[in-house]
C-alpha cells in the first residue's frame, strides 16, 4: 500500500516532468503579406496587418503589429497618413470601409 508521502513526492515527480517538457509552438510565419501555410504562401488578415505596420514604422510611424491588429481606428490612421504609398495600398480599406485584400 502506497504511503501518503509516497503518493506526494510520486505528483510531485510527474508534475516536475510535464512542466520540463516544453509545449510546441508553431509561430506564424509571414512575408510581404503572406502567411507561410503548408499548401504554399496564402494572404491573411494577420500577416496583411503585421505587413501594413512595417511599412508604416518604415515612413516613421510607431506602431507594433499588436496594436494594427487590435485597434482599426489606429489602422485607418495609418491607412490615411500612408495615402499616397504603393506599398500600403493593397492592406489599407478602401473609402467605403471594405477591404481591398490582396
Amino acid at each position: 500500500m502506497m504511503t501518503l508521502r509516497a503518493l506526494a513526492l510520486s505528483v510531485a515527480g510527474t508534475l516536475a516532468l510535464l512542466t520540463a517538457v516544453p509545449a510546441a509552438q508553431a509561430a506564424i510565419v509571414c512575408k510581404d503579406g503572406f502567411q507561410k501555410s503548408s499548401n504554399g504562401w496564402i494572404s491573411t488578415p494577420y500577416c496583411n496587418d503585421a505587413e501594413l505596420a512595417r511599412v508604416a514604422r518604415k515612413n516613421g510611424v510607431r506602431v507594433s503589429d499588436a496594436e494594427m491588429r487590435a485597434n482599426p481606428a489606429r489602422k485607418y490612421e495609418i491607412c490615411r497618413f500612408l495615402s499616397g504609398s504603393l506599398a500600403a495600398r493593397d492592406y489599407c480599406p478602401d473609402g467605403d470601409g471594405s477591404s481591398r485584400g490582396r
